[in-house]
């Protein structure tokens, strides 16, 4: 398959500037978990950053793409097309907007990461049962780090065996992990991939 074909097949992938390679969004509307938590007063869904800022300025192009991409997901290609559209991809972050919708969702991105043993892959997700699904007859590829988010600012996610941790601490409160060093630095990852490695149990990010 083309390259060129894989990622129109895909609904194309985000550029994000803060991170060192390219990430893949869905719709915050098509969240399970987090639209349930949306509707929780003070929980970190109820002020999602994915739902302000650049990505609600540019939603008349941003928001088509993401569903583009949700769309895409029904396509028996798909895991092939990802797999072709990563071939120079180093670095790369699943759910910059969005969470998983499935557990076979969790499936096709662990066999991507098995295809693409030169990239780094990193899912943010808030679908522990799937998560716990998945653990309970298979293995996490080494190159693919599983961070399960926190649900309250300050307040430590419950961790699951054999995945990771993120975070999230207030503006004044001490971090509960590795503290990711982005608003120190313009909000950028410069040298930085603790969130892409398994040795980093849990990386604490400051509120936003």
């Amino acid at each position: 398959m083309h390259k060129t074909i894989a990622i129109k097949l895909i609904g194309g992938l985000s550029d994000t500037s803060k991170m060192p390679g390219l990430s893949f969004g869905l719709p915050t509307a098509n969240c399970i978990t987090g639209e349930k938590l949306a509707k929780v007063p003070d929980s970190i869904c109820s002020k999602c950053y994915a739902k302000k800022g650049f990505y609600k300025t540019y939603a008349h192009s941003v928001i088509p793409a993401q569903e583009r991409r949700l769309a895409a997901l029904n396509d028996p290609l798909w895991v092939e097309a990802m797999v072709v559209s990563l071939k120079r991809e180093n670095w790369f972050r699943w759910f910059d907007s969005g969470d998983l919708q499935s557990l076979e969702m969790l499936f096709g991105i662990v066999e991507i990461a098995r295809r693409t043993p030169h990239c780094m892959h990193w899912v943010a997700t808030r679908e522990r049962q799937f998560v716990r699904s998945f653990l309970m007859h298979n293995t996490v590829p080494d190159n693919l780090c599983i961070r399960v988010s926190a649900t309250f600012v300050d307040v430590p996610v419950k961790p699951i065996k054999g995945v990771n941790c993120g975070n999230v601490h207030s503006k004044d409160a001490r971090p509960t992990g590795y503290e990711c060093p982005a608003p120190k630095q313009n909000g950028r990852c410069e040298t930085c991939r603790a969130c892409w490695d398994k040795s980093v149990a849990v990386v604490s990010y400051k509120e936003h």
